[in-house]
């Protein structure tokens, strides 16, 4: 079947320094051989390529072009559950055990909090259900309950109430009502999130024995370095996931960040060239995007998407299985990376792109490699600055592109759009499931008027403080510390200058001693400026002008 092709994902390179152009381009985290080697991919020779008229999609095109991507999709009249499915919540490494933690999925609101007593990640509505106040705002008590703070109720780790400090002890047991439990998703712990089932009807308590995750064996695989990135979106999940599907943008609304395969003679600056993408088909489960002799992804609906840089995906692997259903997934643990694949140079990009509310979304990313020294050596928040970086360099660009989106309606999207070239190919295919098996949208169940909420300045819209720094730990340590040596060296600097002037000529006659001493004051004082605008630009808010890099 020869349907569509698309072209090689673009290799990554970070830098270290930043300028204000960033225009400085060095290997960062052991990436620089995929810079010049397996990352840029094998020539291509050109296939032959059929078009035909694409099936059951109500999604049409105005006219009829040869060289615009075409999808095969299944016919079978299924419709996609946005309710039957796991949704990864958060990395346990940048979850508090000592603290519950407020989290949106799909519009629903949860605490996430860890049960000592059962030694497992539990996720309630986050509202208690005396007065609705959240229970993320809670603290967990002395015997390992959840405590509400408004009025004390304390909840075990199956959401009942074990606990009101209002009922009398010699009265009825009122705590043990229905109306005092909080609702309970189902929730596991795998490839390091916490997941859970956004369904707290009792009938889907045991549904982890029946449906899984999608489980990628290279995160749990200890050959692997694996770490972890979290942050909230401020647009929606449409275009969290079409953007990282789309390769050919990042030439352009990357430039100066992450270097692309280069094409012979160069037609521009940045160096954007034809794509050859190819889908086989899409079903409700998803699609494979392909390219001949090069790497592969995959989309497996509703959240996670997945990119082999080094070869094909293995199909031997539990990995391949992304493309099945969740429940033909074989228990986590028990698909390892192939033996084919434990003597190769293996890169994968691993995408979780989780619906949250109407123009909001969250990214859970990981890049498991298992080559590179410098993984294993730098913190996990030094890896974070060019991750936040690229995230920031076309954010408010997909901001406002999914506001036109909307102004031209969902169903208008590809008469909105003109894509006649293949390099859209996974934009489009990932459009044609949305519409022919999920309704065009998220489903949120009438808890949204479907109004995106107002634009705000561009620095409040880009802020790294609130969308990235609260939610990972690592980073949240790292500005701590870095904002208490600021204040150190401005201490240690007026001090210096205070000793210098009160101390009389006599105690201090040496000139040199002097002067030591005020070079000492002038280097601190100078060290926390560039402290101050070092923490602002990598832990608040850092810009990137299109038009000057």
């Amino acid at each position: 079947m020869e349907t569509l092709r698309i072209s090689s994902i673009p290799t990554l390179q970070i830098p270290a320094n930043f300028d204000k152009n960033q225009s400085k381009k060095v290997a960062f985290l052991g990436y620089k051989q995929i810079l010049t080697s397996s990352f840029s991919l094998v020539e291509r020779h050109k296939p032959s390529f059929k078009t035909f008229t694409t099936i059951s999609s109500s999604i049409t095109t105005e006219t009829e072009n040869t060289s615009a991507p075409q999808v095969e999709i299944q016919t079978q009249d299924e419709k996609f559950d946005w309710y039957a499915h796991w949704y990864p919540l958060m990395p346990v490494c940048d979850l508090d055990k000592r603290v519950p933690h407020a989290k949106k999925v799909l519009g629903i609101d949860v605490v996430v909090w860890w049960d000592r007593n059962e030694s497992t990640w539990k996720v309630f509505d986050d509202a208690c259900p005396h007065r609705l106040a959240p229970l993320s705002e809670g603290r967990i008590d002395q015997w390992g309950r959840l405590q509400c703070v408004y009025h004390g109720w304390c909840f075990n780790g199956s959401g009942d109430c074990k606990f009101i400090p209002q009922a009398p002890i010699d009265g009825p047991p009122i705590h043990t009502s229905k109306k005092a439990c909080v609702g309970a998703y189902p929730s596991t712990v795998q490839n390091g999130m916490v997941w859970f089932w956004p369904n707290s009807d009792p009938q889907y308590k045991d549904i982890l024995t029946e449906k899984k995750p999608p489980y990628i064996p290279e995160m749990d695989d200890p050959s692997y370095t694996c770490l972890m990135a979290n942050r909230e979106i401020p647009y929606g999940y449409e275009v969290l996931i079409e953007n990282f599907m789309d390769p050919a943008h990042v030439p352009y609304a990357h430039y100066g960040i992450m270097q692309t395969q280069q094409p012979e003679e160069k037609a521009d600056r940045e160096g954007g060239r034809p794509m050859d993408l190819y889908i086989p088909k899409i079903d409700i489960n998803g699609f494979t995007i392909e390219e001949q002799n090069s790497g592969q992804s995959k989309f497996t609906s509703p959240c996670l998407f997945y990119t082999s840089l080094f070869g094909p995906i293995d199909n031997s692997n539990g990995a391949a299985s992304l493309g099945k259903p969740y429940g033909f997934l074989k228990p986590a643990g028990t698909e390892k990376v192939s033996p084919a694949q434990r003597g190769q140079k293996r890169a994968l990009l691993v995408f979780f792109c989780v619906p949250v509310s109407p123009g909001n979304s969250r990214m859970i990313s990981t890049f498991p490699i298992n080559f590179g020294i410098s993984v294993k050596i730098l913190p996990r928040w030094i890896y974070h600055i060019p991750h936040n970086l690229v995230l920031d360099s076309d954010l408010y660009l997909l901001h406002l592109e999914e506001r036109r989106i909307m102004d031209a309606g969902i169903t208008q999207w590809q008469k909105a759009c003109y894509l006649p070239t293949k390099s859209d190919a996974a934009v489009v295919g990932f459009r044609k499931w949305l519409n022919k098996y999920a309704g065009g949208q998220v489903d949120w169940r009438g808890k949204f008027t479907g109004v995106l909420p107002p634009t705000p300045p561009k620095e409040q819209l880009l802020d790294r403080y609130q969308s990235h720094v609260v939610n990972c730990r690592s980073c949240n340590a790292a500005h701590k510390v870095l904002s208490m040596l600021k204040v150190v060296l401005q201490v240690v600097s007026f001090s210096l200058l205070g000793i210098v002037s009160a101390i009389k000529e006599g105690v201090l006659s040496s000139v040199v001693a002097r002067t030591a001493l005020l070079a000492t004051a002038l280097l601190c004082f100078a060290g926390s400026k560039w402290l101050a605008h070092f923490i602002y630009k990598i832990f608040h808010f850092h810009d990137y002008n299109h038009a000057l890099v």
